[in-house]
């Protein structure tokens, strides 16, 4: 337990720069296009439509699901799959990346996947914000349940600085990691109910499909975007699993970030 401790007060004592370091990610990740920070936007958008038209209209023929238009439903939960994904691809390889650029700065390595994440939050409060506007002209209007959003932000944030403590240490000793890794998350799109609804599934194999952490925060998100529920309170027992989850993750992450840190250098 002593590297979770290790872990937690480098990255508390690092938050301001951790915050400086993930705007400037930001900042030259688009320095050299012209429509710079807006790449952000757009390409959420485009897949957005692509996932409308093939899942909505081609799969559901433009059906809702619960009431709820198809295009509202998604957009609800696919939020957080664009930040997911490049927040794993991206943070997932940072370290054997972006060492030799930091290494003679005097800062924890355990920054440094730590900012990449945080670098993917800021595109997603303004698709959030976005949404939040779509839903406005959708029927479906600021209500108390979006109360939960920092909550369900917060968690998102959390489970993927512990994902990526552990794929980043495991990439860098493996570098082969990084592929398999690509390819998970590439399942997990089809494997977490952004596109599709679990109640067509037989009731064991929707428990086994609640196992994926992800699942918990895409319906927390839509119950905080339609006012259904205080997810977190009535469906309690799936938090304490949510969390169980992330505990275990962030200490198998510390861990292996305190084992290899300082051989990093030598995998390169």
């Amino acid at each position: 337990m002593k590297s979770v401790g290790t872990i937690l007060k480098e990255l508390w004592q690092s938050m301001y720069l951790i915050n400086r370091l993930a705007l400037y990610e930001i900042k030259i990740k688009n320095n050299n296009n012209y429509l710079g920070p807006l790449w952000e936007l757009i390409t959420p958008a485009f897949f957005i439509a692509i996932y409308w038209f093939v899942f909505g209209y081609g799969i559901r023929d433009n059906e809702g699901v619960d009431g709820v238009p198809f295009l509202s439903w998604m957009m609800a939960g696919i939020t957080i799959w664009f930040f997911v994904q490049p927040a794993v691809t991206q943070g997932s390889k940072a370290i054997y990346t972006k060492i030799r650029m930091v290494s003679k700065m005097s800062f924890p390595t355990s920054v440094i996947p730590a900012y990449v994440v945080v670098s993917k939050l800021y595109p997603h409060f303004v698709l959030l914000l976005i949404i939040i506007i779509f839903m406005q002209f959708s029927g479906y209007p600021v209500n108390m349940y979006y109360l939960q959003f920092p909550y369900f932000i917060f968690s998102m944030l959390i489970l993927i600085i512990a994902v990526v403590l552990i794929f980043s240490t495991v990439t860098t000793v493996i570098r082969d990691a990084q592929m398999f890794i690509q390819s998970t998350i590439r399942v997990l799109l089809y494997l977490t109910p952004f596109l599709w609804v679990t109640e067509v599934l037989p009731d064991n194999i929707q428990s086994l499909m609640q196992l994926n952490p992800l699942y918990y925060l895409v319906e927390g998100y839509r119950a905080a975007f339609f006012g259904e529920s205080w997810y977190f309170i009535e469906h309690w027992q799936y938090t304490l699993y949510f969390w169980s989850i992330v505990v275990v993750l962030f200490v198998i992450g510390s861990m292996l970030h305190m084992r290899f840190r300082r051989h990093f250098i030598d995998f390169l």
